[in-house]
Parts: C-alpha cells; sequence; structure tokens
C-alpha cells in the first residue's frame, strides 16, 4: 500500500465532506455517524459528482443526478438509476451498473491518510 496523508482529522467534523486531490482523482472524504470513508467523488454511471449526494439510512452515497446509490463502504451498487420503468430500461441497455471506488482510509498522527491506486 502507499498511504498519502490528505488532511487533518479534525478538519472533517462529524457531518463533513472535503474533496481532495491525490494524483489524477479527486476524491471524496466524509464523516458519517463518526465513520471515515473514502470514495471518488465521480459517480460511475456519468461520472458527475457525489459530494452533495444524500447520505441514507443503511450508509448509501446517492448521485445527485440521477439517484443511483452506492455502499459506502463497499462501492456495491443498492440501486442503479430508479427512474420511470421506460427511461431506466434505456439507461440499462446503454450504461451497464460500474462499482463506486471505494478507498482503504486510516487516521494516524492527527491525520486522514488513504491509499490510493491509480487507475
Amino acid at each position: 500500500m502507499s498511504w498519502t496523508k490528505v488532511l487533518a482529522v479534525d478538519a472533517l467534523a462529524p457531518g463533513g465532506r472535503q474533496v481532495v486531490k491525490v494524483g489524477k482523482q479527486n476524491i471524496l472524504l466524509l464523516n458519517h455517524e463518526n465513520e471515515l470513508y473514502a470514495v471518488n467523488n465521480a459517480c460511475p454511471h456519468l461520472k458527475l459528482p457525489l459530494k452533495n449526494g444524500k447520505i441514507t439510512e443503511d450508509g448509501a452515497i446517492v448521485c445527485p443526478t440521477h439517484r443511483s446509490a452506492f455502499d459506502l463502504r463497499t462501492g456495491e451498487v443498492k440501486e442503479w438509476c430508479p427512474w420511470p420503468p421506460g427511461i431506466s430500461k434505456v439507461f440499462s441497455l446503454i450504461s451497464k451498473q460500474k462499482l463506486l471506488s471505494v478507498f482503504p482510509i486510516r487516521v494516524d498522527e492527527g491525520s486522514i491518510w488513504i491509499d490510493v491506486q491509480e487507475e
């Protein structure tokens, strides 16, 4: 693993969100219910930002643009383009479900560190 220090832990208060750049990637750091998460800030469907996405009760982030939902821990798809049946069927034909990239995260010496492998 190649850990990169990205932010002081006290700079990400509970409920906080911060986008940091590591290499070519924009990583969204979240402090949700005192758990830290690091995910790719680009939704895997249309590559639109996730920073303002809603967090569900079961720990998924919802894309604010097309409402696909991804588990914050694993990146698994919880829901894919839940639009009306006719529209969602078209999107499922042209855009296959893709996992959200999640990154290992740790806190050490008062800082948040993540391991980002360049894609």
